[in-house]
């Protein structure tokens, strides 16, 4: 899995940006002790569970790929929003087309923009926790730091989205470890990996988002565009092109199997 690593500068931006807000709207935000050094020695903690005193049933912990809509199936996931400019032109096109898709937020955008979250739920699509702050390094961190992007990112994304817990965990850049994923498939998230990379994020061009598409499809259902991290212009018109494009070749939209 490509990690996108170049380019992230815009997450520092976003951190910031993000804290500030949480700061003054509520006084102690969970990025505050989120950023605080770990130890690395600790014993992680599911303190952090978004439904207090409510279990969730465990998942498998397979990195999952297909699709539930069968073997002409077609799941498209969004990662790194929400984002006001930029998920609500993706939810138009979701809508016109009629396509369900899988959004897998990061706990400080799902905290900045609840209402968001909010219409992605109202509209029939599914929530996949993306961590806390989009840390591409995870799998070289401490077991305590990753259940604390998990499990603090599960928190906030649920109480954006008024109540609704997220169905997957997708590891920033495919930092998968064996414990985030049995973490997450513990706490009901299937781990969620990708089969198509649109390279949206580094902005090659509308044409070529296409071309990607249809060339990589036959490798695996699941395709990976992003709704946030700057002007995602191309993204949303490769969307165009492309839901119409895959009905029309006889697709079926779908979300990722649990």
């Amino acid at each position: 899995m490509a990690r996108h690593g170049g380019g992230r500068g815009w997450y520092g931006k976003v951190v910031g940006a993000a804290l500030g807000v949480t700061v003054l709207a509520v006084g102690a935000s969970v990025w505050t002790a989120q950023a605080q050094s770990v130890d690395a020695g600790a014993t992680p903690k599911a303190a952090a569970s978004a439904t207090p005193g409510q279990d969730a049933e465990p998942v498998d912990i397979g990195i999952a790929h297909a699709s539930d809509a069968g073997p002409r199936g077609v799941n498209i996931t969004v990662d790194d929003g929400p984002d006001p400019t930029w998920t609500p032109q993706v939810l138009d096109l979701l809508d016109q087309y009629r396509v369900k898709a899988t959004f897998c937020m990061t706990g400080l955008q799902a905290q900045a923009h609840p209402d968001l979250v909010k219409d992605v739920v109202a509209a029939g699509h599914r929530l996949c926790d993306h961590s806390v702050s989009h840390d591409t390094t995870m799998d070289k961190k401490s077991e305590a730091y990753q259940t604390k992007e998990i499990l603090d990112a599960e928190r906030m994304i649920t109480q954006a989205s008024g109540g609704v817990r997220p169905m997957y965990y997708r590891a920033p850049g495919g930092a998968f470890t064996p414990y985030s994923r049995k973490l997450a498939a513990s706490r009901g998230m299937r781990p969620l990996g990708w089969n198509v990379d649109t390279k949206d994020f580094e902005r090659p061009g509308t044409d070529a988002i296409v071309a990607t598409v249809q060339r990589e499809l036959p490798n695996g259902p699941t395709i990976l565009f992003h709704d946030a991290g700057g002007d995602r212009t191309q993204t949303v018109e490769a969307l165009r092109r492309v839901l119409p494009r895959l009905q029309e070749q006889g697709y079926d939209f779908g979300f990722p199997v649990r």
